[in-house]
Formats: structure tokens, sequence, C-alpha cells
């Protein structure tokens, strides 16, 4: 008996170790497979980045043969944390019969406009939590389903006739952004949306990403925190206008950025006029990756960057930065103060400079810019929490131009990722 149980023992030693020993699995690509923990940031298939910039082009435009359509039927994936944009638009006239699904408020809106129904109508949970939902559209009859995550969220009846007695012979569909006015919606929104989309099926037609659509994944290859993401080299500009305004008696104005992540070396926030951006900038500076390279900021990431505040020719205050408070600037009738928690610092500014920094206000061609500025060589990018001035939020949806590539919803979960994101940035 114990002999047999030896034999035994020993049968199931060898088996192990012959399991051990065999290669891993293949892929038809050759490549071994690997045992992952799903996560929210696993890609089983290419995303493709919804926001196209600041306007409301589309990333993508699908067209449609009417008369091929093998199943009135499209789902997607996508995810966000921006609470407002469109998620897709479709039309076969622009005029007589159009459709829109977009989020407002977080929550799904749809748009409707045809010779059978003109509706407006939100509906189901808030959507941008940063995490993959799938979204089914289904045409039945004369009536859409909408399904979000497996449930049947909307049923609307009597909106739609048949796509088969269409009397036009082809449907557009345009992914993330509109092929009208946005004026001409029917209740109109922001239509940039800082989101991804993957999975894609439109009407029975899978869509296939483009060379250059892959080359601009935006934030979809890597996990999420919310913020305002500056990649290096982008910038955001506001009219002074445009903004609220400086308190008048006495005069006082501030602004107070929370800032998540920074790296590199660059422009961060500038007032001035026209091109000329140098009445009043700061800008971030890391000393330690300027002096020893790389090798010190991964060995003390997010630990050597400061702040420089300058005014043209007077003398420059520099301030260690903490990215556990907010970063404050104020500006009166006899200083300009930067402080952050305990610690602040008046710069050195003369009367004659302070009297030009208000009339900043009056001049038509003024500006607030987040980012690099005009013909910097900057290397600096940052996530801010949020940007406040005058007490009141700032929301970048709002500037008079910015660059293409802002993640204006979002940003990388952590240090490492700044890094791996730049590559994919052109600004524009």
């Amino acid at each position: 008996m114990e002999n047999r149980n030896s034999a035994a023992s020993l049968q199931r030693r060898l088996l192990l170790l012959l399991l051990l020993l065999l290669p891993p699995p293949y892929t038809r690509q050759g490549q071994a497979l690997r045992h992952t923990v799903p996560n929210q940031s696993a890609q089983a298939s290419p995303a493709r980045y919804l926001s196209n910039g600041p306007g409301q082009e589309p990333v993508t435009v699908i067209t449609i043969d009417v008369t091929k359509i093998s199943r009135p039927y499209s789902s997607f994936e996508f995810r966000t944390l921006d609470p407002e944009g469109v998620i897709f638009y479709g039309d076969t006239s622009t005029k007589d019969d159009w459709f829109m699904l977009g989020l407002r408020d977080g929550r799904l809106e749809i748009q409707l406009h045809n010779l059978w129904a003109r509706l407006t109508v939100g509906f189901g949970p808030r959507l941008n939590d940063g995490r993959w939902h799938q979204v089914e559209l289904k045409m039945n009859g004369d009536s859409l389903l909408l399904r979000v995550d497996r449930e049947e969220v909307l049923c609307l009846r009597q909106v739609s006739g048949s796509l088969a007695g269409s009397a036009q012979p082809s449907m557009r569909i345009a992914l993330g952004g509109l092929l009208l006015p946005a004026s001409s919606l029917r209740f109109p929104l922001v239509p940039a949306l800082d989101g991804c989309i993957r999975r894609d099926i439109w009407l029975g037609h899978e869509t296939q990403l483009s060379p250059s659509a892959s080359a601009n994944l935006g934030n979809c290859d890597v996990d999420l925190q919310p913020g305002l993401f500056f990649p290096p080299g982008t910038h955001a500009e506001f009219s002074l206008q445009d903004i609220p305004q400086p308190h008048t008696d006495p005069w006082s104005f501030s602004l107070e950025l929370g800032l998540k992540l920074v790296d590199g070396s660059g422009c961060l926030l500038a007032l001035g006029t026209g091109r000329n951006s140098s009445w009043l900038t700061l800008h971030l500076q890391d000393q330690v990756k300027e002096q020893r390279g790389m090798l010190a900021v991964l060995a003390n990431p997010g630990k050597n960057e400061k702040v420089v505040l300058s005014s043209g020719v007077e003398p420059k205050l520099t301030l260690p930065l903490d990215l556990e408070l907010p970063l404050q600037l104020k500006l009166d009738n006899f200083k300009v103060v930067l402080s952050q928690g305990p610690k602040m610092e008046v710069l050195a500014v003369s009367l004659w400079r302070l009297v030009s920094l208000q009339r900043l206000w009056s001049h038509p061609q003024s500006h607030l810019s987040l980012g690099a500025l005009s013909g910097e060589n900057s290397s600096a990018s940052f996530c801010l929490r949020d940007l406040w001035v005058q007490g009141q939020r700032l929301d970048v949806d709002q500037a008079l131009n910015r660059s293409q590539n802002i993640w204006t919803h979002s940003c990388p979960q952590s240090q490492s990722n700044i890094t791996h994101t730049s590559h994919q940035t052109n600004p524009l």
C-alpha cells in the first residue's frame, strides 16, 4: 500500500513539473496568452477618442447605404468623465431627418427631428463616471428601444418610419460631433466630448480605426481621474472680458489653481495682450530634472517642482510647489501675492506696473492663458483639479481658443502616465 501511494505521489509531481515546463498557449498572432485581472482600463479592442478639439467637427463620419442595412440595430461601449457633449449624430437630411445622442449633466439625451416626431428627452443614470458603459439602440417598427448596460432605459413609440421606405439612399453617422450647426439642435449643447468609444457597430456595419485615428488615442489607453490635463505644448486662452471681473471698490482680482500632477518646465499661466503675454506669468520649473536628468525625477517624483512668478523685467519670485494645496494668485492696488497654504510671497512690482496690470481688463485683446506660450519650447504638462477665478469655476469649454489635445475633463491617474501620453500630443 505504501509503495502504491508513493508511486501515485511521484506521478502527480511529474505531471505538475510537466505542466510548468510546457510553453504558454499562443494567440493567432503568436503572442503568449497571459492571465490578467479584468479592470476598466483593460481593452479587448481599440478605442477611438471622441474629441476633435473645441469645435463641433466629428472625429469620424460613416456613410451607410440604406438599401443594404442588414439589421436596424447599433451598439457600442463608451466612457467619459465629461458631463456634456455629443456621442453620435445621424441623419439622412440635416433639414428633415436627424438624430442626436449625447450627454447633458452626465445623463443620456436624445434629440430627434423627422416627419414623425420632434422631441428632446433626457433619461437614465449619470454615466460620466469614467467607466465603460454599453449602449444598444434598436429600431422596432415605429419604435426606438435603448438599453444601457443590458437594461432597457427608454422606449419611444411612433417616432420613425421604415428604413426600407426611406426616400434618401444613404445615412450618415458622425461620431463625437455634428453635421449641422449646434444652434440648429432643439436644445443646444457643447458638442465636444472628452471621451472614448469602442466595439461600435452601426446598423450592422462594424467600423475600423483609421491609422490617423489610432495615432491620437487621447486618454483611451490610460487610467483616468477627474481633472483638466494639459499635455506638453498645449494651451487654452480666455478673453479677460469673458471671465469674472475684478472687484472695483477696492480693486482686486484673484485666481486659484488646484494642481494634481505636474511634470517638466514651461508656462503655467499668463496675463497679457495680443502676442505680449509677459505682463504677468507663472512658470513651472523642475530644477532637479534640468540639473540631473530623468533618473533624479524617477527617484523623487512630484517633489522637485517650483513655480516662478514674474512681471516683465521686474525681479522674479520663486515658491516651492506643494500639490496637496491650492495655488493662489491675488492682485490689488498695492501688491501681487502668490501663496500656497501658510506660504506667502509678495512680488516686488513698481506702482507703474501695477497700474498697467489693472488696465489689462479694459484692453480689447487682453487674455488669460493656460499652458505653453506662443513660440515657447515648453516641456511642461500638468493636471488641474479645478481653476477658480474670482470665486467662480472656469470651464475650459468656454475658452476663446484651445489646443486640440487638451483633455477637458480627465487626467492621467499617475505621474508615470504623464510621460506615457506625451508622445501622442500634437498641439495646434
